[in-house]
């Protein structure tokens, strides 16, 4: 080879080390630096000539390069702790004919930051490409890719999940009733740390007050009466390492929400009936539809509560405010409802897509998905049409926006929906409160603000 490509082979690879790697280091057998890359030096506010000829063990903090040296075994994928922060970093032996003579450390990630948001892209594509394995995590039953919705707050949405997923931090998940919280809370934890952890839902509205506490705390054997032979754990227990969703949290009455913030801020539990104090670690998700700050105001929901579970606020927007995705939505819930029913059906008449596009959906994601399920069993046409949506759809869906406000108008739909339901019903609040997705004591209050209750 001449000296000329000598040369130039020289400077491409100084160029790949430099720039291969955020980090490189290379020592020789008794540990003392031979190359280090000015990237590393930078971070580790060294000067490189100074450096290089030095033992590791004095320019970079907690390393362990001499010791893979001593021993020749690699070490991969190895937590290391430098200034202030955990890096991911890989250690090789270099051996030549059978005898360790030095060794190279680089750095993947910078810090664990870095690795965790990989790992839920990572998790995210693996979603994508093995939809069809079903998901072996306790509870978990949806992912990212089960968010219907092109619009732009669905995508910056999905975006956001991707960046808290990683982190411990508390989420409250604000949105009115059938906007789809509860997808989003099972896709923050398949993407999170804890996504090979149990994920524990809890809804604060459908368990009675005097049974909550030991829902979420367990009780031990006699504790009361009909308490079961042996105890029973509670949701805390249940999510120890994972994700405990407290969904309709809102609805939680006032002494559980103090002894739930003890929780919160000790990491303990106690048993109904126990003495005993168990450790759990264990990340909130919560979601809500309730009005908490007016709530707290009328001191019916704790403020320290609220700020312990509302590190990163997260609102969905109701359907209403994202109507470029109802025509996707739509022929999702299509496809959903003929694969359940058998029907053969194509698509949606324009005058359908009209109305749906109109209409202020007060019940969200979950009335479409209604609406989409009766149509396609009332329909006798190779198209949804018209004929074949409820009665209160095809009767003023379309407003005079000059005549009424936005809120009159959502208002008369939601009255409206309400009066259809109760006589679909036979007036049981109980019956109607499950169909269409809300507590009990949030239809009361529904009933009784239109004049409806009986």
């Amino acid at each position: 080879m001449s000296s000329l490509l000598k040369k130039v082979s020289a400077e491409m690879i100084e160029i790949m080390l430099e720039n291969a790697f955020e980090w490189l280091v290379v020592v020789d057998k008794d540990g003392n630096i031979i190359y280090i890359n000015e990237n590393y030096c930078e971070f580790l506010e060294v000067d490189r000539e100074k450096a290089i000829g030095a033992h590791v063990t004095n320019v970079i903090e907690n390393t362990r390069m001499h010791m893979v040296v001593e021993s020749g075994k690699e070490e991969v994928a190895d937590l290391q702790y430098i200034k202030g922060n955990y890096m991911i970093a890989n250690r090789i032996p270099i051996v030549v004919d059978g005898e360790v003579i030095g060794a190279f450390g680089s750095v993947i990630f910078r810090d664990t930051s870095e690795w965790m948001q990989m790992s839920s892209h990572v998790k995210n594509m693996m979603s994508k490409i093995q939809s069809y394995i079903q998901d072996i995590n306790s509870g978990v039953k949806y992912s990212l890719n089960d968010i219907i919705g092109d619009s732009e707050v669905i995508k910056e949405l999905k975006d956001k999940v991707q960046m808290i997923a990683p982190s411990d931090i508390s989420i409250l998940i604000r949105g009115e009733s059938g906007t789809g919280k509860e997808l989003f809370a099972h896709s923050i934890h398949q993407l999170s740390e804890r996504s090979g952890q149990p994920f524990i839902k809890v809804n604060c509205a459908a368990i009675p007050e005097q049974l909550l506490e030991s829902e979420l705390f367990g009780y031990e054997e006699g504790a009361f009466t009909g308490a079961k032979k042996g105890g029973k754990k509670g949701k805390f227990q249940l999510a120890h390492k994972g994700t405990l969703f407290l969904d309709e949290i809102g609805d939680m009455p006032p002494n559980m929400q103090a002894k739930l913030l003890r929780v919160l801020q000790e990491g303990e539990v106690e048993a109904v009936g126990s003495s005993r104090i168990r450790q759990v670690d264990v990340r909130i998700i919560a979601a809500t539809n309730r009005p908490l700050e007016k709530m707290m105001e009328e001191k019916r929901f704790r403020s320290d509560l609220y700020y312990r579970i509302n590190v990163v606020p997260f609102v969905i927007p109701p359907l209403r405010e994202r109507k470029d995705d109802i025509a996707v939505l739509s022929e999702f819930f299509l496809k959903k409802s003929m694969k359940n029913s058998g029907k053969r059906i194509h698509g949606f008449h324009k005058d359908v897509l009209d109305v749906f596009t109109t209409y202020s959906w007060p019940g969200n994601l979950r009335e479409l998905e209604n609406v989409i399920n009766a149509s396609t069993y009332l329909s006798n046409d190779h198209q949804i049409s018209l004929s074949s949506l409820p009665e209160y759809m095809k009767t003023g869906t379309v407003y005079n926006v000059d005549a009424k406000t936005l809120k009159e108008i959502l208002d008369d739909t939601e009255k409206s929906v309400l009066q259809q339901s109760l006589k679909k019903f036979h007036h049981d609040k109980r019956k109607l409160a499950a169909a269409l997705g809300i507590s009990k004591s949030t239809l009361y209050e529904k009933l009784n603000r239109y004049g409806l209750l009986e």
